[in-house]
């Protein structure tokens, strides 16, 4: 790999592994079907991987999902943060963060 300009050689970034971002982004489709999300970010940092959720595009995010590996062995690498920046979830597993969220897709989709 080569370093991009200005990016110390032994520099690392965190990612979302593929299964991690095929389930963060199967609940974005559903969010998006249902008429929910709009669009999508992800900002790739060296302690952090961010995906962001947006209802309209000039907003603030809904929901942001950060993955920092630096927490594994404390609170737990995934978290769920608020459209104000509250952590609303935090957790090991990604898919005990993601289900307040997907509880309310049940609850769209009934309306």
């Amino acid at each position: 790999m080569t370093p991009f300009p200005g990016q110390a050689a032994g520099a690392t970034q965190t990612g979302f592994e593929r299964l991690e971002l095929m389930r963060i982004m199967d609940l974005y489709g559903r969010m998006v079907a249902a008429g929910h999300w709009r669009d999508y970010a992800i900002d790739l940092h060296r302690d952090v991987a961010a995906f962001s959720a947006f209802r309209r595009t000039a907003e603030r995010p809904e929901y942001r999902i950060e993955k920092r590996p630096a927490l594994r062995h404390r609170q737990g690498m995934w978290a769920l943060i608020g459209e104000a920046g509250m952590v609303l979830k935090r957790g090991q597993e990604l898919q005990a963060v993601l289900a307040p969220v997907e509880r309310k897709l049940l609850r769209i989709v009934e309306d």
